[in-house]
């Protein structure tokens, strides 16, 4: 294949353009701090990200490489379909439930990073306990689409992956390095501009390609196989069968579906890329609006990849010069940049191949800072370095940048499984995380004894449910397993996530009655949260108790009441 040197040249351009960008909202951010950064304005932006660029960089949160590829991917698929395409409607009620329900509180509470309340409440040691699931599913996000970028490079522009790899990790860890979140959120406002611009310039001229039938009638008979990239579903197909892009249902994969669907929603909510968004608005009622915001913004960026998708499974692939069927090959991760390759003139390509690179861009740098910040302040802060500098936190954090781009780049380069890995983080996050993050912002008397048991009991539920992606085998068969393919089709994922909710819930409340009821001696007490002393009243505890008192009595003197921690901001 020859290398499609206009394609190197958008790709060039737009890397310049983004990396431009980037450096410009540092230099920004510099500005309003003559006197040099604060942690939380490296990690936050000084809590001043205005109402437009907030709705594109929240809009950002899920609308990366991953998404647009993967929307097209699985509506051109013929194993699975647009009834298969869950993510953004998944996502989309995931912002909205995260705008209704916790965006207001936490931001309100004045928290630094998601992890914050878990500190505040169950201690340092849970705190950092509860850091190793989001570490995970940030760090696995982050590789999985930089391997994703590489591939689509290697195929459409025929340039060597481990370059397209590296290099667009080391653009994305560079504005990321000195300019936090300054440089992430503008630079997402020019990147889903592209994303946009360039896939709908695409789209008239691919679906005017005399190659590509009538969408709206378009069955596929073709040669179903097991996707190597792996259906997240684990279905296996190995006959031929007649299908439309809106794909087909099978009653047996309805558990498949419910559970995914349930993954989405809940499981996209305790992100800290996420709540870097939230916790980064002028005040809480914003932080909700660009929740709302962004749940439209998902759904209505996710309009063109469907369309790709429904393009791509419409086209005569064998009578293109690519010469081959995407989906006979088991490319149909590939469908996006192949349909703007070969379906669409070169000048349109040079557009649409930049809005795939910015997309890539888009989730890079956001997951790289979120997993850096809670490392900084919620690992290196507030459990090892209390008394730590903010010049100190902000190099800590640095170096933790450029740790998490080159293990994401490492990953992205040397394992092969990259997106079975990342799903089975996505896994955790939904199954310990959420339960987690419900109970310590909603239900005030969870203690550290539930966390920890819930944690617990997730966790094993989850691991003994296996994952044929990553070659583990199911050590609990559940209802409808289907030995043929090692398929778990019942909803097991939801069911480990309620007990380990359920779990919290009963621990928690019988220790606080057998404490509290002085059945078992305040001295076994271990974790401290019924004990005068308090022992897990750490530095989290203690710092927003100085701030809290530090207003007490002076706004609301009548009352008695005190402005919450950080309210300064707000």
């Amino acid at each position: 294949m020859a290398v499609n040197i206009p394609g190197i040249i958008a790709i060039v351009i737009f890397y310049l353009l983004i990396l431009g960008i980037g450096l410009w909202a540092a230099r920004r951010g510099a500005q309003k701090n003559p006197d040099g950064p604060e942690s939380e304005d490296v990690m936050l932006a000084g809590r001043d990200i205005g109402l437009v660029v907030g709705m594109f960089t929240m809009t950002a949160t899920w609308v990366g490489g991953g998404y647009i590829n993967g929307s097209a991917e699985v509506v051109f698929d013929p194993a699975q379909g647009f009834i298969w395409c869950q993510a953004p409607f998944g996502f989309a009620i995931s912002l909205v439930l995260g705008g209704l329900f916790f965006a207001k509180k936490m931001r309100s509470e004045g928290y630094v990073t998601m992890l914050d309340p878990f500190h505040k409440r169950y201690g340092e040691r849970m705190g950092g306990l509860l850091f190793i699931p989001a570490l995970l599913g940030e760090l696995f996000w982050s590789a999985a689409i930089l391997s994703a970028l590489g591939a689509t490079l290697k195929v459409v522009l025929d340039l060597e992956i481990n370059t397209a790899v590296i290099i667009s990790a080391a653009i994305a860890v560079f504005y990321t390095l000195f300019g936090g979140l300054y440089s992430v959120a503008y630079t997402d406002v020019i990147q889903l501009f592209c994303i946009f611009v360039g896939l709908w310039i695409s789209i008239p001229f691919a679906l005017t390609n005399p190659l590509v039938s009538e969408i709206g009638t378009t069955t596929l008979t073709r040669l179903l196989y097991t996707p190597v990239n792996a259906s997240v579903y684990n279905r296996t197909f190995n006959e031929t069968e007649t299908a439309g892009w809106y794909g087909t249902w099978d009653m047996k994969y309805t558990g498949v579906w419910i559970d995914f669907a349930l993954l989405l929603i809940f499981g996209g909510i305790p992100w800290q890329v996420y709540f870097q968004r939230v916790l980064s608005s002028r005040s809480a009622g914003r932080a909700q609006i660009l929740s709302f915001a962004a749940a439209i913004g998902c759904v209505v960026m996710t309009i063109p990849s469907v369309l790709i998708g429904a393009i791509g499974a419409s086209t005569d692939w064998p009578r293109t010069s690519y010469g081959k069927d995407p989906a006979v090959e088991g490319e149909a991760g590939l469908i996006l940049p192949l349909v703007l390759q070969y379906l669409t003139p070169t000048w349109v390509s040079f557009f649409g191949l930049g809005a795939v690179s910015a997309a890539v861009m888009s989730s890079a740098d956001s997951s790289i800072l979120s997993a850096s910040s809670m490392f900084a302040r919620n690992v290196y802060k507030l459990v090892f370095r209390q008394k730590a500098s903010e010049r100190e936190i902000i190099w800590v954090m640095r170096a933790a940048i450029l740790c998490e781009g080159a293990l994401a780049t490492i990953l992205a380069l040397t394992i092969k499984t990259i997106y079975g890995l990342f799903l089975l983080c996505g896994d955790l996050v939904f199954v310990i995380l959420f339960p987690q993050l419900v109970c310590v912002v909603h239900l005030k008397f969870t203690n550290t004894y539930g966390s920890l048991c819930g944690y617990i009991v997730g966790m094993i539920l989850r691991i003994c449910g296996g994952e044929t992606i990553i070659g583990l085998p199911p050590a609990i068969k559940y209802p409808f397993f289907e030995e043929s393919t090692s398929t778990q089709l019942f909803p097991f994922r939801t069911l480990a996530m309620l007990c380990s909710f359920i779990t919290i819930l009963l621990v928690s409340f019988i220790t606080e009655r057998l404490f509290k009821g002085e059945v078992i001696p305040m001295k076994f007490d271990i974790a401290g949260c019924y004990s005068p002393d308090r022992a897990q009243n750490g530095p989290m505890a203690t710092e927003v108790a100085m701030d809290n008192a530090a207003y007490q009595d002076t706004t609301f003197p009548a009352e008695g009441k005190y402005t919450p921690y950080d309210a300064t901001k707000l």
